[in-house]
């Protein structure tokens, strides 16, 4: 994937992490004249030898050009760079790819506002060795600031998706994202320390739990629907029936010398969901039960 074609509009990018090395790369490999500024100047070195012009400071950095990339460690150190430079973002268009949260993404839109800046959060969804090839990475903030740079943004990656007006749905599907990788990598240990409990290796149990994993995938669909719905017909399976075997496997766990906390918490919210009345309904119901604060606060 390559812009060669496109308005070449200068960018700057701040911060040279493994991250912001792929990002200054990318756009240097796409033609963009490109500014970088890194706390340590050392970091620079090689992109320099790209073609990449390196900021005197972060105030040089920034009034180079329209369009402003900044990845590094956390929101803190972007306000931290950035709060001293007063009007340097008038007129310009800052593109946030730190991580951070949905809070801290809609009250750096309003700080950006009140310089004169026009503020797009985003959320990389890759490794740097993706990034310029493959990577997904999530924007959200004013279309028209999304429009504009576009095919500059596109130099990152196949996957650049604009999700909407709310500067926050980037970090919000970032999150998102995480939970289910981290459900879905905890109850992979999880079985593979039940299998090795019996002398299984995890390679050997690895094709078994990715064709389940598979089909899991494909319940996705038809539970989104539901939960649009709210409404959560048992087609294969009601909550009651999940209970049962949730208890098997805290049994199983408990009986082998296995952590069994994750599944007690599955339980634990199991319970609750047929405390509830759902114990009739299908596995999509449980929604109502990740809708609550922590410890059911109203």
């Amino acid at each position: 994937m390559r812009n060669h074609d496109a308005d070449h509009t200068p960018v700057t990018v701040i911060g040279l992490g493994l991250m912001g090395q792929a990002l200054a790369g990318a756009f240097l490999r796409d033609g963009y004249p490109t500014t970088v500024w890194n706390r340590t100047a050392a970091k620079a070195g090689q992109l320099v030898a790209q073609g990449a012009r390196l900021a005197d400071s972060v105030g040089d950095a920034i009034t180079a050009s329209p369009l402003v990339v900044v990845c590094v460690s956390d929101y803190e150190a972007v306000h931290e760079f950035l709060d001293p430079l007063g009007e340097d973002l008038d007129g310009r268009v800052l593109v946030n790819l730190t991580s951070g949260t949905s809070r801290a993404a809609r009250e750096t839109a309003e700080w950006a506002a009140q310089r004169g800046g026009t503020y797009l959060d985003g959320a990389i969804m890759a490794t740097p060795p993706a990034v310029g090839a493959d990577a997904v990475i999530l924007y959200s903030g004013p279309r028209s600031a999304f429009d504009l740079h576009e095919p500059a943004l596109r130099s990152l990656g196949a996957g650049t998706t604009y999700l909407g007006d709310d500067h926050g749905l980037s970090s919000l599907y970032d999150v998102a994202s995480l939970s289910l990788m981290w459900n879905i990598l905890n109850g992979f240990l999880q079985g593979a320390a039940l299998l090795g409990a019996a002398g299984v290796d995890a390679t050997t149990f690895a094709p078994i739990a990715s064709k389940g994993i598979e089909t899991v995938n494909g319940w996705l669909s038809a539970y989104a629907q539901q939960i649009d719905d709210g409404t959560y017909p048992a087609f294969d399976s009601t909550i009651d029936t999940h209970l049962a075997a949730m208890r098997h496997l805290i049994h199983e766990s408990e009986s082998l010398g296995v952590n069994a906390e994750l599944p007690k918490f599955f339980k634990a919210l199991t319970d609750q969901a047929v405390a509830d009345g759902h114990g009739g309904n299908g596995y999509a119901a449980m929604i109502e039960q990740f809708r609550k604060p922590s410890g059911g606060r109203p």
